[in-house]
């Protein structure tokens, strides 16, 4: 069985790359699927397809709904969504993306640092896991597709 696995949230660093190197190192049959991660396309998209807005509240309204159109199709099509909470930013979308996978029924995996933990203690009573690094989150596909442990 192949596992679909969304990763969401903080597009700064590279966690998404550290989780899929790790997971093709153990060759777990998963494949991967993640939002726009450039953030300059990602706030202009819908303004560069549909046209010029006035107002920024417009801007970013076109570029949202936009983007929830891929969101929304890949979560649902997801066995797994893993969100990032990173520390430098805030990650209002990933906070978004987590409601929606636990809403939807999704197994949720949570991924931040210790410095989150009372901040989002909402969004990881919804996970059915929470990681501090990008590397347990690897050992988590392994156990789950393959009963092994680390």
């Amino acid at each position: 069985m192949g596992w679909n696995v969304y990763l969401s949230g903080e597009i700064h660093t590279d966690w998404r790359q550290e989780i899929m190197d790790g997971a093709a190192k153990l060759d777990l049959p998963v494949s991967f699927s993640a939002p726009v991660t450039d953030h300059g396309a990602s706030d202009d998209c819908g303004v560069a397809i549909m046209g010029a807005e006035d107002q920024k509240f417009w801007h970013d309204h076109k570029g949202a709904k936009l983007n929830a159109v891929r969101t929304r199709t890949l979560i649902e099509k997801a066995d797994i969504v893993v969100v990032r909470f990173g520390e430098k930013y805030k990650q209002w979308n990933a906070a978004f993306d987590a409601g929606m996978a636990a809403a939807l029924g999704k197994s949720l995996i949570v991924l931040h640092g210790p410095d989150h933990q009372h901040a989002l203690k909402e969004v990881d009573a919804a996970a059915l896991a929470v990681a501090e690094q990008p590397e347990q989150v690897v050992q988590m596909f392994d156990y789950v597709i393959n009963s092994r442990l680390p």
